[in-house]
Parts: C-alpha cells; sequence; structure tokens
C-alpha cells in the first residue's frame, strides 16, 4: 500500500537552520540545533573511538595538510570538511604533537592546529553563503518526487517520479554538486530519521543513490582509462534505479568483464577523490553495491 504525505509538511520540516551539520563548535560556537551529526547519520559520528582505518585516513590527511602551502589550505580544508571539522582530527593532531620525534615536527603540527583554526572559520563563513542554495537544491530535487497534481509523495516512487527526480538532479551545475550539497542531504536525512519518517529517510537515500550514479558517469565519460572499452551495461546500470540492477545484470552477457569493469571504476574513483571527503565516501560505497549485485548475478550464470 502506498503511504501519502504532503510537500508542505516536508518543507515546514527543514526550515530550521542546519548550519551545525557543518560546523565544529570548538571553532565556530553557536547554539544548537535540530540538524547536529548524530548516530543517525549517514556518516560517521564523533562521540565513538576511531577505528584503525579512520585514524590511517587523518594520519594522511594530517601529512598532506602539514605540508600544504598557506594558500591551499583553504581548498585542502573544503574538499576534506567532514572529516577536519570534529574534534577526533583535532584531538589525533594533539595526540602526534605530543609524540612528534623532533621539535621541528612538533612546530609543524602545532602551526598547522593554528592555521586550521583560521581556515576553518573562513571556510565556514563560505559555507554558511553557500547553505541557502544547497538546501534549496536538494529541496528541488526531493521535490520532484511529489506528485505534480496534489504535491503528495505516493511511496514507492513511480518510475516517473523517478525520473523526474534525476532529471532536476542532472541540470543541476556540476559545482554544486560538493561537499555542501551532501553535508545538507546527509542533515536532511538525519532530521528525518530524529523525527520518524523513515519513508523519507528513503526518498533522500535515493537522491543520494542518483548523486553518486551521476558522478561517477562523469567520472567515467573523463577517464582516459576507459576510451577503449565498451562501457555500455555499466553506463545503463549508473544511470538507472539500484532497484532495477539485478534484472539488468542477468541480461548481461559477460558479468566476468563487468564486474572488472566496476572494480576498475572503484579504484579510479577512490584516488581521483579526496580521501575522506563525503562524495569519496558515497561513490565508494555505491559502487561496493554494484559489484556486489554483479558478484552476485555471477554466480547465479
Amino acid at each position: 500500500m502506498k503511504l501519502r504525505f504532503a510537500l508542505l509538511e516536508l518543507i515546514a520540516l527543514f526550515t530550521v537552520s542546519c548550519v551545525d551539520a557543518f560546523v565544529p563548535s570548538t571553532v565556530h560556537p553557536r547554539p544548537k540545533t535540530t540538524c547536529v551529526a548524530s548516530g543517525a547519520s549517514r556518516f560517521e559520528g564523533n562521540q565513538r573511538i576511531p577505528t584503525a582505518e579512520e585514524v590511517a585516513v587523518m594520519d594522511e590527511m594530517i601529512d598532506k595538510l602539514a605540508n600544504a602551502k598557506p594558500y591551499e589550505l583553504p581548498g585542502a580544508v573544503k574538499r576534506a570538511f567532514r572529516i577536519i571539522r570534529t574534534p577526533k582530527f583535532f584531538l589525533r593532531i594533539a595526540e602526534r604533537t605530543d609524540r612528534a620525534d623532533s621539535a621541528e615536527d612538533r612546530e609543524k603540527l602545532e602551526a598547522l592546529a593554528t592555521n586550521l583554526v583560521s581556515t576553518l572559520e573562513v571556510v565556514v563563513e563560505t559555507t554558511e553563503e553557500q547553505l541557502d542554495e544547497r538546501a534549496s537544491n536538494v529541496e528541488n530535487v526531493v521535490k520532484a518526487a511529489a506528485e505534480p497534481d496534489s504535491g503528495e509523495f505516493l511511496v514507492p516512487l513511480s518510475p516517473e517520479r523517478i525520473t523526474a527526480m534525476k532529471a532536476v538532479l542532472e541540470d543541476l551545475p556540476e559545482s554544486s554538486l560538493d561537499e555542501g550539497f551532501l553535508a545538507t542531504l546527509d542533515a536532511w536525512i538525519v532530521k528525518s530519521h530524529q523525527d520518524g519518517m523513515d519513508l523519507m529517510v528513503g526518498i533522500l537515500q535515493k537522491v543520494l543513490q542518483m548523486y553518486a550514479g551521476l558522478q561517477v558517469k562523469r567520472s567515467l565519460e573523463r577517464a582516459v582509462e576507459f576510451k577503449d572499452d565498451d562501457t555500455t551495461e555499466l553506463f545503463k546500470l549508473l544511470s538507472i534505479d539500484a532497484e532495477l540492477w539485478e534484472n539488468e545484470i542477468q541480461k548481461c552477457e559477460d558479468a566476468a568483464s563487468l564486474k572488472k569493469q566496476v572494480q576498475k571504476t572503484m579504484e579510479l574513483v577512490v584516488l581521483s577523490l579526496e580521501t575522506g571527503s563525503m562524495s569519496q565516501q558515497v561513490q565508494a560505497e555505491y559502487l561496493k553495491e554494484l559489484n556486489n549485485r554483479v558478484e552476485e548475478a555471477e554466480k547465479k550464470l
């Protein structure tokens, strides 16, 4: 049975400011809002102890930032904002400072911490200016999921509504599909989860999936590594809803070749995107799921 809920209810839910989803309280204190990231977020929270893999990612990022030129720092911070803004990132810098082997390394890490605070102040100001635009972009994509005659959402979404959402997403400038877009979308997912709107969470995650497919496809179109490959099947999978993957994969004549292409694409995405960024995580998880589906289909053939 389909569930109906009004578009106006959705808009009312997200009229609160979601700036705190982007801003570390240690850098830019402000009153808490209902959009602060939590364990319900699609991305990792800050309350638990970092895993060895997460520590390795932070260390790699710290090394890059410590050796970056001052004018390179704002861009680097924007690309990896999700991790750099967290208290655990600064705690890791402090841990490494305490254990530094030389006075030079210690001074470099201390300077990095100081420079990051100043840089984050500037980045936050820029991010705040972009929030309204990014929120508007997310809202327009979600609005396309509503029935045009009633303004209500019918869940599960019809193929027509999914196509309409994808059309709005593809019309957005590629430059606007940045970390701010993903962080805004993530904050909406958190808010919907907190309010018990699990079906809206599903719609927002559908947007996340569409984003990943679109960005991976654009990366492949620019990649010279695939210029001699027949990527027809792969492009088709990246262009359709994930719920249709299984049927489409079963039509593939060479599942082994398709799997190689997916794995090759995973390597391309991981190497081309900023380590630890939301865009890298979302696209990598998307491709991992696609790879799992291809492997499952290959076993059945």
